[in-house]
């Protein structure tokens, strides 16, 4: 992959994330079933389920890879492709435990726990804010 391929997917990737950061967490805080939650949650989805999509064409950049492309933080879109998905047939069911459940695990591992590895040294993050 070229350098140029990359940097677009990155910024891609990163244009599509950082505002799932502030709209996750205002539906956190926000009430529920409203109009706008729905429609909060409908940007708030569809910009994970793309931001996901983009990362599964970035090769992993630290750590082992699986099959010379796939790293560990790859776990973290197949997670949103899932998630994404069963959270919205959840809540058409009326099944709202089952789709706050699998929102709240999906913020805390896609934008919590994988934002968090994007700050570790040789990642990108890591040298924007700490290089």
């Amino acid at each position: 992959m070229s350098n140029s391929t990359y940097l677009f997917l990155m910024y891609s990737h990163i244009v599509t994330v950082a505002p799932c950061i502030f709209l996750g967490a205002y539906l956190f805080i926000r009430s529920k079933g409203t109009p706008g939650h729905r429609f909060i949650g409908k940007i708030y989805m569809s910009l994970m389920l793309i931001t996901a999509s983009i990362t599964l064409f970035m090769p992993a950049a630290v750590g082992p890879q699986f099959l010379g492309h796939f790293g560990f933080i790859h776990l973290f879109s197949i997670l949103t492709l899932y998630s994404i998905p069963t959270a919205i047939l959840a809540i058409k069911r009326g099944n709202v435990r089952k789709h706050k459940i699998k929102l709240t695990l999906l913020y805390i591992g896609a934008i919590v726990i994988a934002g968090g590895f994007t700050f570790a040294p040789g990642r990108y993050m890591h040298e924007l804010f700490f290089g």
